[in-house]
C-alpha cells in the first residue's frame, strides 16, 4: 500500500507519544526523545532503509525532519538509531502496537492463527559464528475480524504447539473480547476449557468427521467461523507491504522487528494513499 509518508510520520509520532506515555519527551540515545526514535525506526521498517540510509534519507526530506523536530545539521548517526533499538524494551513496541489497533473500529471478534518469518536472510557468516540452527520464527496473532488490525502477537523461535500460545494472547485481551475464531491447531479441551472461562466464545475447527466435529463445525461456521480467514488476508498485506523476513541480527530484536511490523501494518490504513 503506497502512502503519503509525511502523513505515515506525523500518525507515527501521534501514537509513539501516546504509547510512551510519560516517557515520551525523556531523552534516549545521542540525547534525542524517546518518541523521536520510535517513529525513526517505524520510517526505517515502513521504507525498507537500513540504519545507514535513515538519516541520509532525512537530510533531503524537510518536511519530514520538522515533522520530527530535526535540524539537518544535527541529525542523529545511524550507530546512535542501531543502539536504540536495542535500549526502547519490547514494551514500548508492544504499547504502540496496542495503541495503534485501538484507532480502528472493535468489533469484539477476532480470529486466531499462525505465521512465519524467515530469519536466514541475516549474514551466512554471523549465522554460523553464532551457532544458529532456527530458520524461521512463528507469530502468533489475534486479528480483529472487521478492521483486520492486529491486536496482539506472540512470537516463539521453538515452535510451540499452538494450543500452547494461543491461550496466552487471548488471555491478555480477554476483556475486550465476544468470540475467537481458530482452526483445528488451537484445539484441544485445555484449550477450549481456559477460554471459555474467560466468557470469550471459542469458535475452533474440530477435527475429524465425527457426528460431534461435523455438528460442532456446522455450528460454528452459522456463528461466523468463516472470517478466521481475514487474518490470512492480514498476514498477506504486511508481508506484500514489509516482507516476509526479519533483518535484525539478533533474536530479541528479531522478535520487536516483527511486532514493530505488525504495528506499522495498523497504521498504514490510519494515512493517506498516494
Amino acid at each position: 500500500m503506497e502512502i503519503d509518508i509525511l502523513d505515515f510520520i506525523e500518525q507515527c509520532r501521534h501514537l509513539a507519544k501516546q504509547a510512551l506515555g510519560k516517557h515520551a519527551g525523556e531523552p534516549a540515545s545521542g540525547g534525542f526523545a524517546r518518541w523521536v526514535h520510535v517513529v525513526l525506526h517505524c520510517f526505517r521498517v515502513e521504507e525498507t532503509h537500513s540504519y545507514r540510509e535513515t538519516p541520509n534519507r532525512l537530510k533531503y526530506m524537510d518536511e519530514v525532519r520538522d515533522a520530527l523536530g530535526l535540524d539537518r545539521d544535527d541529525l542523529p548517526d545511524h550507530t546512535t538509531i542501531y543502539k536504540s533499538f536495542d535500549r526502547l524494551k519490547m514494551w514500548v513496541w508492544r504499547a504502540l502496537l496496542r495503541i495503534s489497533a485501538q484507532q480502528h473500529p472493535q468489533s469484539g471478534h477476532a480470529a486466531l492463527d499462525s505465521t512465519f518469518f524467515d530469519r536466514r536472510r541475516a549474514s551466512s557468516y554471523f549465522r554460523q559464528r553464532a551457532g544458529r540452527t532456527i530458520q524461521t520464527l512463528k507469530a502468533t496473532t489475534l486479528t480483529d475480524v472487521e478492521s483486520l488490525a492486529v491486536l496482539d502477537v506472540h512470537i516463539n523461535a521453538r515452535w510451540k504447539h499452538d494450543t500452547k500460545t494461543g491461550p496466552q494472547v487471548v488471555r491478555r485481551n480477554a476483556d475486550d473480547l465476544q468470540s475467537v475464531a481458530a482452526d483445528n491447531g488451537f484445539q484441544d479441551w485445555h484449550t477450549e476449557y481456559e477460554i471459555a472461562a474467560h466468557g470469550v466464545e471459542y469458535l475452533v475447527h474440530y477435527r475429524g468427521s465425527s457426528a460431534k466435529a461435523a455438528a460442532n463445525n456446522v455450528l460454528n461456521r452459522a456463528n461466523g467461523y468463516a472470517q478466521r480467514w481475514m487474518a490470512e488476508t492480514s498476514y498477506s498485506t504486511t508481508k506484500r507491504s514489509l516482507g516476509d523476513a526479519v533483518r535484525a541480527l539478533s533474536w530479541y530484536r528479531q522478535f520487536r522487528e516483527i511486532v514493530l511490523m505488525f504495528a506499522i501494518s495498523n497504521i498504514e490504513p490510519l494515512c493517506e494513499p498516494l
